[in-house]
């Protein structure tokens, strides 16, 4: 592991002015000589502990068998909708898998910046059943998901919050969750993977880049286009070919593809869990209480009363 960490930080020092060109190789090198350690071990702390390591279930064959938490949305048949391209490289979305009785699923969740650098954001329906369903067990994220294969390892997690209005009568107007990772190897998720900010009471309207992992989730497919109010607690966005993996993608404005910085300003959910055509999909407003929410995730404070 020291070797190949050796090499990694070689690759950073000769990079020079290919910096831009050849980072990706020495962070694959870095990464690489951290995925032979375990998840980091420890008492599970908040409000919604989550025990155990299951990362050693998802092998290759159980990862690619995974299906959409959310059924495959249909296409409803705009008239001449957007299409996504696959997403080359975006080390922040990664997919999240779910073992559960009726089988293995999935849906999308991406890397939020907090002081503690080990939060994630995704759909309230993909980490708690709502309707007094409960949390979710035996989650793991995999972050960068290609095919089968974990370039950054397979995460556990410590703790999930989700709003007591999502978790008592699943209102789609909270359908936003918050999931803390535990350390890999003694580093956290935003150390290896930086994050994108997150903006709450702001406005409806948004030229958006959402990036999430469709029913193949063999890959994760990009799409640009801008939002609009479908009402005042759902943003809408108008793109083919997002099906029921893509719930909890990260709705990103201001991307910088030099730096890959950008502002979550929704994510897949809300309105019909998403949107019932994979056409259509719609997000939750991130107004003040999601924005207590993620303050109480992040650690930013005392639990709250809701």
């Amino acid at each position: 592991m020291r070797a190949a960490a050796r090499i990694a930080a070689a690759a950073f020092q000769t990079a020079g002015s290919g910096f831009s060109r050849t980072w990706p190789l020495a962070l694959a090198l870095l990464v690489t000589s951290l995925a032979a350690g375990c998840s980091g071990a420890g008492p599970a702390t908040g409000r919604h502990p989550v025990g155990g390591s299951p990362a050693a279930y998802w092998t290759r064959s159980r990862l690619i068998g995974a299906r959409p938490l959310i059924a495959a949305r249909p296409m409803r048949g705009l008239g001449r909708p957007r299409i996504p391209r696959q997403a080359q490289f975006d080390l922040r979305v990664g997919a999240l898998f779910v073992r559960e009785p009726g089988g293995d699923h999935f849906c999308t969740a991406s890397v939020v910046a907090s002081p503690g650098k080990d939060l994630l954001i995704t759909a309230a329906h993909c980490i708690n059943g709502g309707r007094g369903g409960g949390y979710r067990a035996d989650i793991v994220f995999v972050p960068d998901y290609r095919d089968g294969h974990a370039p950054f390892g397979v995460w556990s997690i410590q703790r999930m919050l989700v709003a007591p209005q999502w978790a008592r009568s699943s209102d789609p107007a909270f359908d936003v969750g918050f999931v803390v990772l535990k350390p890999h190897d003694g580093l956290n998720i935003e150390d290896i993977l930086g994050a994108n900010r997150l903006a709450t009471d702001v406005h409806y309207t948004y030229l958006v880049r959402v990036t999430g992992y469709p029913a193949s989730a063999s890959a994760p497919i990009a799409c640009l286009n801008w939002t609009a109010r479908q009402s005042a607690a759902q943003l809408r966005f108008e793109c083919a070919g997002y099906t029921g993996g893509t719930s909890g993608s990260p709705w990103v404005t201001h991307f910088d593809p030099r730096t890959r910085d950008g502002t979550i300003v929704g994510v897949i959910g809300g309105y019909q869990e998403g949107g019932d055509t994979a056409d259509v999909s719609y997000s939750s407003y991130l107004g003040s209480a999601i924005h207590r929410l993620y303050e109480e995730a992040a650690g930013l404070g005392a639990p709250r009363h809701w």
